[in-house]
């Protein structure tokens, strides 16, 4: 479980592997606080770590991609030198900054727009039609890992703004129109619209 609120941004060192990758991330984590097993989200998507090294500040630590992971998020065009969002599982008692996120990535939207808006970036995104009906103006949403709020909502066209703290602390500023990310709604949208599927009167 995780938060939304970036803690690193590391970058792809290596990838190994066809339908199912193989791959290493430095980082500047403390690699004596990370255990074989641990769970990071790297770019919103919940990965293992399956071995780690270096020292802090210099770390890496290496995860194992399926090819079901590669084919429901961005992590299938991956490339060496990628700078990728990290962020540490929640521990009981640490502090909820952004949302809860389970870094189960549903889909994958596509950034339609950049603008300047102030000193914040305003970005527009399309998301998968499917996906749509979960994402609500001034609710949450997770994107590339980073919770952000919804400004406004236009059929499965969504907006929110990045402020100049978040551009600075996470990989946004490599993203840009055209550009793919992770996407995963709001936990407790997805079960409202469930529970109202159940019971259409609620």
């Amino acid at each position: 479980m995780f938060t939304g609120i970036v803690t690193d941004v590391g970058r792809v060192v290596s990838l190994e592997g066809r339908d199912s990758l193989g791959v290493r991330l430095s980082c500047s984590y403390d690699p004596d606080g990370i255990d074989p097993g641990a769970s990071i989200s790297c770019d919103g998507c919940c990965l293992t770590v399956v071995n780690r090294g270096g020292r802090a500040g210099d770390a890496w630590f290496d995860v194992d991609v399926s090819a079901e992971t590669l084919s429901k998020t961005t992590l299938g065009g991956w490339a060496a030198g990628r700078r990728v969002n990290l962020e540490r599982a929640l521990r009981v008692g640490d502090e909820l900054g952004g949302h809860i996120v389970s870094g189960h990535v549903d889909g994958v939207a596509e950034i339609v727009g950049v603008r300047p808006e102030g000193d914040s970036l305003r970005l527009s995104f399309e998301a998968p039609g499917d996906l749509s009906r979960f994402i609500a103006s001034k609710g949450s949403v997770a994107l590339d890992g980073t919770s952000l709020t919804v400004n406004e909502v236009d059929g499965a066209r969504f907006g929110v703004n990045l402020i100049p703290h978040t551009r600075r602390v996470t990989a946004w500023e490599d993203r840009g129109e055209g550009d793919r990310v992770n996407l995963e709604v709001d936990v407790v949208a997805r079960h409202v619209a469930r529970l109202k599927e159940w019971n259409p009167q609620a």
